[in-house]
């Protein structure tokens, strides 16, 4: 990465290599997550790809050059593939760097993290949805889910992995964001991922925050860079709120007045001042410019490929072409990288260059992969500082 003040650009051209592959392995799960983008099934589809089918994807991943994009095994539950210790070893012997999304259930157990670690395995996410087992457990809907995933957290931490806490953030869990960032910062974590919920699967009647709701919470999120590795997924305006806050800093502005920021900020900041965490421990990682189609690609279950795992608009399929081809020369993918197709609020923003909205949501509220991200609320060109955006864009 090449920091900025405020975000982060990739090395290479996100037009020629992304920076993530996910791999849906299989939708099969043991869970019934209320927020499932998959609507995962408790049986696997014989129409995934197999064990070799899974290599030649990998042989393709590879394919992009080097630095190789981070592959991550995901589903569904990928701990449904008995085969996924021996993908792990092929993906690491084609110089891969291989992670897992594994769901918190009965098989996530020490000694499969323990076969993992042996066949390669460096990082991992887990989902955690609240801070207490009756409110995590009556998310997933399955009892013991929490306790699990808490266990398999420490004992990945033990193994040396790197471990991803992914949290959603949606109006019924919104008010568990000052108990999950201390249980993070308690038990330590690589990053925390503050997944802004797209509203597809399971997760369309779940509630989603409202544009002031997100401006809130990412602002609350900025505020834990000292203490917390925090991050978002489908949450790019928290880049332009990195670099307002960047500004407002530098210039001494009051941020709450200035951005009107309102109850659910104060609520979330007092809370954490409760816990009495002092000087900052860490130094604020900013976020990085990456988006849909845009230094991340998405692989199903039955090898086709979509710009994001929630944006259900197929670009081609690993079956017939190769996924470097898709990636780089299709009309999904090229469109998607060029900002001035970008509609309504996204199209006029003075921030598209680094946020461009979350094209999922864009697409689940329109049915247009370029429409207005509806969870912004920012009105273009209403930021009193433009110069200095522009010379943290530039430095």
């Amino acid at each position: 990465m090449r920091p900025t003040t405020a975000v982060r650009t990739v090395r290479h051209d996100p037009a020629d290599r992304p920076l993530l592959v996910i791999w849906e392995a299989t939708r099969a799960c043991a869970l019934s997550c209320v927020h499932c983008r998959a609507e995962a099934q408790p049986r696997r589809d014989p129409r995934e790809l197999d064990t070799d089918e899974a290599t030649e994807l990998m042989r393709q991943v590879a394919s992009f050059g080097r630095p190789s994009p981070i592959f991550v095994i995901t589903g569904g539950d990928c701990f449904e593939r008995p085969d996924l210790d021996e993908l792990v070893r092929r993906g690491r012997d084609l110089g891969l760097a291989v992670a897992v999304s594994p769901s918190g259930t009965a098989k996530l157990d020490r000694a499969a993290l323990v076969r993992l670690q042996e066949a390669g395995v460096t990082a991992m996410s887990l989902s955690l949805d609240g801070a207490t087992a009756q409110v995590h457990d009556g998310f997933r809907r399955v009892p013991g889910t929490f306790e699990r995933t808490v266990e398999a957290w420490a004992v990945a931490r033990e193994l040396g992995m790197k471990v991803q806490v992914n949290s959603t953030m949606s109006a019924r869990t919104v008010h568990e964001l000052p108990d999950l960032a201390a249980l993070v910062r308690a038990q330590g974590a690589m990053t925390w991922s503050a997944f802004m919920l797209v509203p597809m699967g399971r997760g369309v009647d779940l509630g989603v925050l409202s544009a002031q709701q997100a401006e809130d919470v990412m602002n609350y999120l900025y505020d834990l860079g000292p203490y917390v590795p925090v991050k978002t997924t489908e949450g790019h305006h928290f880049r332009r709120v990195s670099l307002q806050r960047t500004v407002l800093a530098e210039r001494g502005v009051d941020h709450v007045a200035a951005l009107g920021l309102g109850d659910l900020y104060r609520e979330l900041t007092e809370r954490t001042a409760a816990f009495g965490w002092g000087e900052p421990v860490r130094t604020r990682r900013p976020p990085v410019n990456v988006n849909a189609g845009y230094g991340f690609v998405f692989v199903s279950h039955v090898g086709t490929v979509h710009p994001s795992g929630f944006l259900p608009v197929s670009a081609g399929d690993v079956r017939v072409t190769p996924l470097p081809e898709i990636y780089r020369t299709s009309e999904l993918f090229t469109g998607l990288r060029d900002a001035t197709r970008l509609q309504g609020r996204c199209g006029r923003c003075e921030f598209a260059r680094v946020c461009g909205g979350s094209r999922s949501r864009g697409y689940a509220a329109s049915g247009d992969p370029h429409g207005e991200d509806p969870l912004c609320g920012y009105e273009p060109g209403s930021f009193p500082y433009p110069q200095d955006v522009e010379a943290l864009l530039t430095a």
